[in-house]
């Protein structure tokens, strides 16, 4: 059975900016608009069980009617374009005689415990209209509520446009012009994933990348749009987290979502070629965003390098000044990461990536050997390539003069990113085994590398807080403090070298997964 399914783009926003969106011109109604009170309880397992496959189970009150609805998580950020099934149902509780058709009775039949029972519910007023736009008919939904767990409610503020008929591009190009009146955000997370997340006490928790599971006979074209909606989530779970509490972790994350990005743009650049919006939008990512290293460093200096240095020299008094300059610098830095992310200009370019993700030129262009041909393919190509960059440019590590060092550094991270995207292209059991070897090695080569980049960003930390305008401003114990902590710094950089040249070898002698 093909699953019927729904184009919805939703839009994170404040309850005030319902009211005033409710008032755009390009969001009049066709017709009158319909105001209903919903109800949604959502269902699971004990374990999860549904969660996990990626399925969403949820009996929605309107009225005095009940709709039992099933739904495939989308891997997107923003843009859901997923299966759905509907069936009406006599009570609050689900009818498993109406999911036959759908991957639910797999789940279960495979569960310990296959029982259901309320995991939370979501209490909505929902507004919606139909209207027209571009060649277009979407519905807009203004929905404001809550989520109500039993770890405790969160308000809930969305805009939804649900593609009626039409184009893709309609949906994105109105979302552009609202964003324009008032700030929108493109969404984090579904209703449902915020539900759980919320009754799982993670909702304002930094999250790590997922995994990627990329389809085995898919394109080259569909494993990047797969890819990079997946950099695009894990920036906004955590944009969001960091947007609430200035979080580090948060904002260490947001900077390695950002990273594979940009490094999804550089291992797809084959696929890519032959759309300049490509390059344009990868270059943005990298001016708006480099602000943010400022305050990574600084967060490394202060949690890392400065504590070992007071363990190291626990009588010196310039280091507890020397920590107290430093974190008001960071909290300048983290001032101009927020001021960033609340910017029309970053949500834009925001909405810009994943509008270009879903409708860009790269797409629809004519046809191209490497957007359309196997994925997996691709992927042993790229990664070969990468390979024997790292093989080649680590050669004699030890002896490198440190901006080769760096661009050894940022090549195994792109390998170890295109390692991770890749790898459910390869899912044979030797080729798994393979692949942990090698994430191990190259993990390893990272780790030393990245060691002495900090040692290099420590010296970098340390100049920006002693070249102030006037020098008398820092006291004389705390500028000694700060030579120490430099020296001291580097003390152990050639055992980090000669430990480097040694994981550059180890990597270089892995048998690679893909071949």
């Amino acid at each position: 059975m093909v699953a019927p399914r729904e184009i919805e783009l939703k839009l994170e926003c404040e309850g005030s900016d319902l009211a005033e969106l409710s008032r755009h011109p390009f969001l009049q109604a066709e017709a009158s608009e319909e105001s209903r009170f919903l109800t949604s309880t959502y269902f699971d397992t004990e374990a999860g069980d549904l969660r996990a496959a990626g399925l969403t189970l949820r009996v929605r009150r309107d009225g005095e009617a009940f709709v039992q609805t099933v739904k495939a998580a989308a891997a997107t950020a923003g843009l859901f374009d997923r299966a759905e099934w509907e069936a009406p149902v006599a009570g609050n509780v689900p009818d498993l005689a109406q999911v036959s058709e759908t991957p639910v009775p797999d789940v279960l039949a495979a569960a310990e415990a296959p029982e259901l029972s309320p995991a939370f519910a979501t209490l909505v007023e929902r507004r919606s209209r139909m209207v027209r736009y571009g060649a277009s008919r979407i519905e807009v939904a203004f929905d404001e509520g809550r989520i109500e767990t039993p770890n405790g409610d969160a308000p809930l503020w969305e805009l939804e446009l649900e593609l009626k008929e039409g184009r893709p591009e309609d949906l994105f190009t109105l979302a552009q012009a609202l964003a324009e009146t008032v700030p929108l955000r493109l969404g984090a997370l579904s209703k449902s994933a915020r539900g759980f997340s919320l009754r799982d006490g993670t909702l304002r928790r930094p999250s790590k990348a997922r995994p990627v599971t990329l389809a085995p006979d898919g394109t080259a074209g569909e494993a990047f749009r797969a890819i990079a909606f997946a950099c695009l989530s894990h920036l906004r779970r955590n944009e969001d987290v960091f947007l609430h509490n200035r979080d580090v972790e948060a904002l260490h994350q947001l900077r390695v979502a950002l990273r594979r990005l940009r490094s999804a743009f550089t291992l797809f650049k084959p696929v890519l070629a032959q759309d300049t919006m490509a390059a344009t939008l990868r270059d943005e990512i990298k001016r708006i965003t480099e602000p943010f290293g400022h305050a990574r460093n600084l967060d490394v200096f202060l949690a890392e390098t400065l504590p070992a240095e007071m363990a190291r020299r626990p009588d010196e008094a310039g280091l507890d000044d020397l920590r107290r300059r430093l974190e008001a610098e960071r909290d300048r830095a983290y001032d101009g990461v927020l001021a960033t992310l609340e910017s029309q200009e970053w949500r834009g370019l925001v909405l810009d990536v994943a509008a270009w993700l879903e409708t860009g030129g790269w797409r629809s262009g004519p046809a191209a050997a490497d957007r359309d041909g196997p994925a997996g393919a691709f992927a042993a190509q790229v990664l070969d390539k990468a390979m024997r960059r790292i093989r080649k440019r680590g050669r004699h590590l030890d002896r490198l003069e440190p901006e080769e060092r760096h661009r050894v550094r940022i090549e195994a991270k792109k390998l170890r990113y295109g390692a991770e995207f890749f790898a459910s292209l390869f899912p044979e059991k030797k080729r798994r085994k393979r692949h942990k070897a090698f994430v191990s090695a190259l993990s390893d080569l990272q780790d030393h590398l990245g060691s002495l980049n900090d040692q290099a960003t420590a010296h970098t930390v340390l100049a920006s807080l002693v070249a102030v305008p006037d020098p008398q401003e820092l006291p004389g114990e705390t500028a000694f403090a700060a030579g120490l902590a430099a020296g001291d710094n580097e003390a152990d950089g050639k055992t980090l070298l000669k430990a480097a040249a040694e994981a550059h070898a180890d990597l270089v002698a892995v048998k690679p997964f893909w071949r």
